[in-house]
């Protein structure tokens, strides 16, 4: 058995000074992938020696930027996906494994009035293109903050958030492309129909008492991994961020 567990932290410095520690001893993962860490080389220092660590930075200080935290020392790591437009934001990290990838990825965030939706669907073409690539050679698993919620189920209040960042008909229609590609939403594959089942919540209007949340983070891997399948869950119990940490295990 395999526990994998995807959380976007939202400046890894800040949740550091709460419970960071704490939540991974809880969650004991074989691997632990972060997204929005927000940091620069050598701004911190884990105290996790029982992990390899392998960091992605954005260009820009303060901002996006990848972690994968890996008991098991991958085979090879690649940062980005080859494709110059869309790797300056430290937004991917691939670890090849024996028998799978992980991709951990922080998916663009479209902005209010969308106005970075078109720069979104490039990215999420480029990523498609290169999932793809990789499945030819064996399984991929997806991990991260994808940005989207993908059906109404995903959100608390689909009709007032509709055409708002993260719940647009491109976006969506991104993630369904992805899905058609060969590729499994993991969570949904165990519970088709679970409502009120979010990992992300504004800071605004008391939105997490009130579980008013999304589901945007997420386990997606290649249809040929069904039957390693064996769990999949959402944290919410985890505090630290906006977003809590999601699982998968897989044998």
């Amino acid at each position: 058995m395999k526990k994998l567990i995807s959380w976007n932290v939202n400046g890894l410095r800040a949740v550091l000074g709460k419970n960071f520690y704490d939540a991974v001893a809880a969650l004991d993962p074989d691997v632990l992938c972060l997204q929005e860490t927000k940091l620069q080389a050598g701004q911190v220092e884990l105290e996790l020696p029982q992990y390899h660590a392998y960091w992605n930075y954005a260009d820009k200080k303060g901002y996006s930027g990848t972690l994968v935290l890996t008991k098991e020392e991958p085979l090879a790591v690649t940062y980005g996906i080859g494709v110059d437009e869309h790797d300056h934001e430290g937004r991917v990290i691939t670890c090849e494994f024996p028998d799978e990838y992980l991709v951990c990825c922080y998916t663009p965030n479209s902005q209010d009035g969308l106005k970075r939706l078109e720069y979104r669907c490039r990215f999420e073409d480029a990523l498609r293109a290169y999932l793809s690539r990789l499945a030819q050679t064996k399984p991929v698993i997806l991990c991260g903050d994808l940005n989207v919620a993908h059906e109404e189920i995903d959100l608390k209040n689909p009709a007032t958030n509709h055409q708002n960042a993260g719940f647009s008909d491109e976006e969506r229609g991104k993630f369904s492309e992805l899905l058609a590609a060969g590729f499994t939403d993991t969570f949904r594959y165990f519970y088709p129909d679970l409502k009120d089942a979010y990992s992300w919540w504004s800071y605004r209007m008391r939105a997490r008492e009130r579980n008013a949340g999304w589901r945007i983070d997420y386990f997606v891997v290649s249809d040929s991994l069904k039957d390693r399948l064996v769990s999949a869950a959402i944290h919410s119990e985890i505090f630290g961020s906006d977003h809590c940490p999601v699982e998968l295990v897989i044998r």
